[in-house]
Protein backbone atom coordinates (compact mmCIF):
# COMPACT_ATOMS: atom_id res chain seq x y z
CA UNK A 1 0.00 0.00 0.00
CA UNK A 2 1.58 3.28 -1.07
CA UNK A 3 1.08 6.77 0.37
CA UNK A 4 -1.52 7.69 -2.27
CA UNK A 5 -3.61 4.66 -1.25
CA UNK A 6 -3.37 5.75 2.38
CA UNK A 7 -4.56 9.28 1.51
CA UNK A 8 -7.42 7.98 -0.63
CA UNK A 9 -8.61 5.51 2.01
CA UNK A 10 -8.26 7.99 4.89
CA UNK A 11 -10.14 10.66 2.94
CA UNK A 12 -12.96 8.21 2.22
CA UNK A 13 -13.09 6.88 5.79
CA UNK A 14 -13.34 10.33 7.35
CA UNK A 15 -15.43 11.82 4.50
CA UNK A 16 -13.09 14.75 3.90
CA UNK A 17 -13.93 17.09 1.01
CA UNK A 18 -11.32 18.48 -1.42
CA UNK A 19 -11.37 21.97 0.08
CA UNK A 20 -10.94 20.47 3.55
CA UNK A 21 -8.02 18.37 2.29
CA UNK A 22 -6.29 21.55 1.09
CA UNK A 23 -6.88 23.12 4.51
CA UNK A 24 -5.52 20.05 6.34
CA UNK A 25 -2.37 20.16 4.21
CA UNK A 26 -2.04 23.88 4.98
CA UNK A 27 -2.33 23.21 8.71
CA UNK A 28 0.41 20.61 8.29
CA UNK A 29 2.70 23.23 6.79
CA UNK A 30 2.29 22.41 3.10
CA UNK A 31 0.62 24.78 0.63
CA UNK A 32 -1.13 22.76 -2.09
CA UNK A 33 -3.79 23.72 -4.59
CA UNK A 34 -7.07 21.87 -4.96
CA UNK A 35 -5.94 20.55 -8.35
CA UNK A 36 -2.72 19.14 -6.88
CA UNK A 37 -4.65 17.38 -4.13
CA UNK A 38 -7.07 15.94 -6.70
CA UNK A 39 -4.14 14.58 -8.72
CA UNK A 40 -2.81 12.86 -5.59
CA UNK A 41 -6.23 11.38 -4.85
CA UNK A 42 -6.80 10.14 -8.38
CA UNK A 43 -7.43 6.41 -8.47
CA UNK A 44 -5.00 4.86 -10.98
CA UNK A 45 -7.13 1.70 -11.32
CA UNK A 46 -9.86 3.59 -13.19
CA UNK A 47 -8.10 4.00 -16.51
CA UNK A 48 -10.94 5.24 -18.67
CA UNK A 49 -13.48 6.29 -16.06
CA UNK A 50 -15.91 9.06 -16.80
CA UNK A 51 -16.48 12.06 -14.60
CA UNK A 52 -19.85 13.49 -13.59
CA UNK A 53 -20.22 15.41 -16.86
CA UNK A 54 -19.78 12.19 -18.83
CA UNK A 55 -16.47 13.20 -20.40
CA UNK A 56 -13.63 10.72 -20.38
CA UNK A 57 -11.17 11.31 -17.58
CA UNK A 58 -7.45 11.12 -18.29
CA UNK A 59 -5.72 7.83 -17.53
CA UNK A 60 -4.18 6.96 -14.15
CA UNK A 61 -0.72 7.99 -15.37
CA UNK A 62 -1.54 11.55 -14.26
CA UNK A 63 -1.58 10.59 -10.57
CA UNK A 64 0.83 12.73 -8.56
CA UNK A 65 2.94 10.63 -6.20
CA UNK A 66 2.60 11.40 -2.51
CA UNK A 67 5.97 11.16 -0.80
CA UNK A 68 6.58 10.50 2.89
CA UNK A 69 6.99 14.19 3.79
CA UNK A 70 3.66 15.05 2.11
CA UNK A 71 1.84 12.27 3.96
CA UNK A 72 3.47 13.37 7.21
CA UNK A 73 2.30 16.95 6.60
CA UNK A 74 -1.25 15.70 5.99
CA UNK A 75 -1.26 13.62 9.20
CA UNK A 76 0.13 16.54 11.23
CA UNK A 77 -2.51 18.83 9.71
CA UNK A 78 -5.20 16.27 10.54
CA UNK A 79 -4.13 16.34 14.18
CA UNK A 80 -4.17 20.14 14.18
CA UNK A 81 -7.58 20.33 12.48
CA UNK A 82 -9.15 17.87 14.91
CA UNK A 83 -7.45 18.87 18.17
CA UNK A 84 -6.22 22.43 17.62
CA UNK A 85 -2.74 23.87 17.52
CA UNK A 86 -0.58 22.60 20.39
CA UNK A 87 0.26 25.24 22.97
CA UNK A 88 3.98 25.68 23.60
CA UNK A 89 4.93 25.93 27.25
CA UNK A 90 6.80 29.09 28.29
CA UNK A 91 10.57 28.67 27.96
CA UNK A 92 10.29 25.60 25.74
CA UNK A 93 11.34 25.77 22.12
CA UNK A 94 8.63 25.00 19.58
CA UNK A 95 8.89 21.33 18.63
CA UNK A 96 9.28 20.39 14.99
CA UNK A 97 7.24 17.43 13.75
CA UNK A 98 9.20 14.28 12.95
CA UNK A 99 9.39 13.15 9.37
CA UNK A 100 9.17 9.62 8.07
CA UNK A 101 12.69 8.50 7.33
CA UNK A 102 11.94 5.21 5.58
CA UNK A 103 9.05 3.34 4.06
CA UNK A 104 9.10 0.73 6.83
CA UNK A 105 7.49 2.90 9.47
CA UNK A 106 4.82 4.69 7.40
CA UNK A 107 2.04 2.39 8.60
CA UNK A 108 3.13 2.68 12.23
CA UNK A 109 3.12 6.47 11.96
CA UNK A 110 -0.31 6.37 10.29
CA UNK A 111 -1.81 4.43 13.19
CA UNK A 112 -0.19 6.67 15.81
CA UNK A 113 -1.20 9.96 14.23
CA UNK A 114 -4.77 8.92 13.39
CA UNK A 115 -5.12 7.67 16.97
CA UNK A 116 -4.01 11.08 18.24
CA UNK A 117 -6.13 13.06 15.75
CA UNK A 118 -9.35 11.18 16.50
CA UNK A 119 -8.59 10.79 20.24
CA UNK A 120 -8.93 7.03 20.05
CA UNK A 121 -8.08 4.76 22.95
CA UNK A 122 -6.39 1.39 22.52
CA UNK A 123 -9.77 -0.25 23.06
CA UNK A 124 -11.28 1.89 20.29
CA UNK A 125 -8.50 0.84 17.94
CA UNK A 126 -9.01 -2.82 18.82
CA UNK A 127 -12.75 -2.45 18.10
CA UNK A 128 -12.03 -0.75 14.77
CA UNK A 129 -9.68 -3.55 13.72
CA UNK A 130 -12.14 -6.18 14.92
CA UNK A 131 -14.96 -4.61 12.91
CA UNK A 132 -12.76 -5.07 9.82
CA UNK A 133 -12.26 -8.73 10.67
CA UNK A 134 -8.80 -8.60 12.26
CA UNK A 135 -8.22 -9.76 15.82
CA UNK A 136 -5.19 -8.19 17.46
CA UNK A 137 -4.08 -8.54 21.06
CA UNK A 138 -3.39 -5.51 23.23
CA UNK A 139 0.31 -6.33 23.33
CA UNK A 140 0.51 -6.54 19.52
CA UNK A 141 -1.18 -3.16 19.20
CA UNK A 142 1.11 -1.71 21.85
CA UNK A 143 4.16 -3.00 19.96
CA UNK A 144 2.98 -1.36 16.74
CA UNK A 145 2.38 1.96 18.50
CA UNK A 146 5.83 2.06 20.12
CA UNK A 147 8.65 4.30 18.96
CA UNK A 148 10.98 2.79 16.39
CA UNK A 149 14.11 1.57 18.16
CA UNK A 150 12.27 0.42 21.28
CA UNK A 151 13.04 -3.20 22.11
CA UNK A 152 9.35 -4.20 21.79
CA UNK A 153 8.74 -2.20 18.59
CA UNK A 154 7.06 -4.13 15.78
CA UNK A 155 6.65 -2.81 12.23
CA UNK A 156 3.04 -2.51 11.12
CA UNK A 157 2.27 -4.41 7.96
CA UNK A 158 0.02 -3.26 5.15
CA UNK A 159 -2.66 -5.71 6.25
CA UNK A 160 -3.14 -3.99 9.63
CA UNK A 161 -3.06 -0.50 8.14
CA UNK A 162 -5.50 -1.42 5.35
CA UNK A 163 -7.92 -3.08 7.78
CA UNK A 164 -7.61 -0.19 10.24
CA UNK A 165 -8.64 2.25 7.49
CA UNK A 166 -11.46 -0.12 6.46
CA UNK A 167 -12.66 -0.25 10.08
CA UNK A 168 -12.52 3.56 10.28
CA UNK A 169 -14.73 3.75 7.20
CA UNK A 170 -17.21 1.34 8.80
CA UNK A 171 -17.21 3.34 12.02
CA UNK A 172 -17.48 6.86 10.57
CA UNK A 173 -19.47 6.24 7.39
CA UNK A 174 -21.77 3.49 8.61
Amino acid sequence: MNNNDILIRLRYALDIKDADMVEVFRLGGLELTKETVQKMLKNPKKDEATDTAGAAAPSGDDQLACDNATLESFLNGLITSQRGKPQAKPGEPESKPEFVLNNGNVNNLLLKKVKIALTLTNEDMLEILESAGVTVSKSELSAVLRKEGHRNYKPCGDRYARNFLKGLALRYRG
